[in-house]
């Protein structure tokens, strides 16, 4: 049985569904596996379903759930939710392939894991036959937060509190936050950027007034510190190879390289993930926008942010301390949980740490890094779509160009796939001004002007949201987060489902 040690001391091992349940542990760790055991031959899943897919991945990764139990979720997350049989599809350009990740309710990548996260912390709250209210505590940089308000809107026995910053997202995610439905959520806006929303959901875990609190309540998270939001993106690597194979641009165990826009590390870890259980990953391309500190890691081995903060047109980018980058500190450095806590420290010190220089090596065999400027993005965009008339958001863009500079760079002609993470309808004004070069403010009025030049259909979810009511507008101070997550720990606590 796969068992989760926590990043920073490993003596703290839960089971897969108690570390579901948790989220982060009570170190300020992440739960990680101790070690991935399992192999999955991609042959055994070249005819399957993406859900039969699912079901064996995540199945084998969370192996203390029932057979029966991960089919129920896969089935109930994977449904016509997403507007596609495929879930995920593939799709061809000129240089690589789109790996379309947007296809859910939310029109963004985070879909495919929030969409099955409620289901997997339903399933382990009913193994523990518990009667406590969960509580489901959540940054964002833009679209994680609706995915989860989506996913965990009325679910029983839980609660689920979005923070994002005030300034930082884009018009139509902020529209898509404060409109969410639901009895259970709440949504509020924060005078900051989202590392004040991630370490407040992080230092809420351990702080004594928030726990306090806690009357018949247990924090959780549906961020990527999470192990049930992370297990569930390897599948799609899986889904995509095997329709590169079923298509017959590769045989079975050539390599594939991935081109990740990542922000958190998160997705781009489920890739290294993918190919611990067997997939045969080439390189994994970790794409930045101006807030590059991870292409600046991957190349000196030194992580800082001490650093300007920079607000872009990808802002589920817009982060300086990447979360799930210790999650593969501590599986590259053969789980050494001392060296992990001690970098995390001085992260927090002294927003600095380095690597050392055997640790950065073997990270180099497998990672590399680079990132883009607002003009090469917005190029990006206008190139492909006036070269090829496929619309792209601009971390899709981000990702385009990072592909682009390491094949010039490395003449590696490796079949190359980009996570493609968003509609690019969530983000309608930028991406107009770089296809077409018009400026309409509007945000709608930006969505229809795309839909009539691209003839690409505006999702029902993004489509609906000008006649939805707004629910939230509340805005706090980053120094008042402990104080109002206190506050909605004792609201849920009296809530009754």
């Amino acid at each position: 049985m796969v068992k989760y040690e926590s990043t920073r001391n490993r003596k703290e091992i839960v089971s897969a569904h108690e570390a579901v349940i948790h989220g982060l542990a009570g170190d300020g760790g992440l739960y990680t596996p101790e070690k991935i055991e399992g192999h999955i031959d991609p042959k055994e899943i070249l005819n399957c379903s993406y859900q039969e897919t699912a079901a064996r991945i995540i199945g084998t990764m969370l192996d203390d759930y029932s057979a029966e139990e991960i089919r129920g979720c896969v089935e109930g997350a994977y449904d016509q939710k997403f507007d596609t049989k495929e879930i995920v599809p593939l799709r061809k350009i000129s240089d690589g392939w789109l790996m379309e990740l947007w296809h859910g309710p939310t029109s963004a990548f985070k879909d495919v894991a929030l969409t099955i996260l409620p289901r997997l912390l339903t399933a382990a709250y009913k193994k523990e036959n518990r009667d406590d209210k969960i509580a489901i505590l959540t940054a964002t940089s833009g679209d994680t937060g609706k995915a989860a308000l989506s996913g965990f809107a009325d679910v029983p026995h839980t609660a689920i509190t979005v923070f994002y910053p005030e300034i930082g997202v884009s018009p139509i995610q902020k529209r898509q936050m404060q409109t969410s439905r639901g009895k259970n959520v709440e949504v509020i806006a924060v005078k900051g950027n989202f590392d004040d929303c991630q370490r407040m959901v992080k230092q809420a875990m351990s702080d004594p007034e928030v726990q306090a609190s806690l009357q018949g309540v247990t924090l959780s998270s549906a961020n990527s510190i999470n192990i049930g939001r992370l297990v569930p993106q390897i599948v799609y690597y899986y889904s995509s190879y095997a329709k590169l194979v079923n298509d017959k641009v590769i045989a079975c165990g050539d390599k594939v390289n991935f081109v990740v826009p990542t922000g958190n590390f998160g997705d781009i870890l489920a890739g290294y993930m993918a190919e611990c259980l067997g997939l045969p990953v080439g390189r994994l391309i970790c794409a930045s926008n101006t807030n590059n500190v991870l292409t600046d890691f991957l190349k000196t081995g030194v992580y800082s942010i001490k650093r300007p903060f920079h607000t872009t047109m990808s802002p589920s980018m817009d982060i300086l301390i990447s979360s799930n980058l210790e999650r593969l500190l501590f599986m590259m450095s053969g789980n050494d949980d001392v060296m992990v806590k001690q970098m995390m420290t001085k992260l927090k010190e002294e927003g600095s740490y380095a690597v050392p220089s055997s640790l950065k090596e073997k990270i180099a065999e497998k990672f590399c890094g680079y990132w883009t400027s607002e003009e090469d993005c917005a190029a990006v965009i206008h190139d492909l779509f006036q070269q090829e008339h496929v619309l792209i958001d601009p971390h899709t863009a981000v990702a385009l160009h990072a592909m682009k500079q390491y094949q010039k760079e490395t003449q590696d002609s490796t079949p190359c796939v980009v996570l493609s993470t968003a509609s690019p309808y969530k983000f309608g004004h930028d991406v107009l001004k770089a296809a077409l070069q018009e400026d309409i403010a509007d945000d709608f009025a930006a969505m229809e002007r795309l839909q009539e030049a691209s003839e690409m259909t505006i999702p029902a979810g993004l489509a609906e949201l000008k006649q939805l009511p707004v629910r939230f507008e509340r805005s706090i101070e980053i120094q008042d987060g402990m104080h109002v997550i206190a506050e909605r720990m004792k609201e849920i606590s009296h809530d009754h489902d």
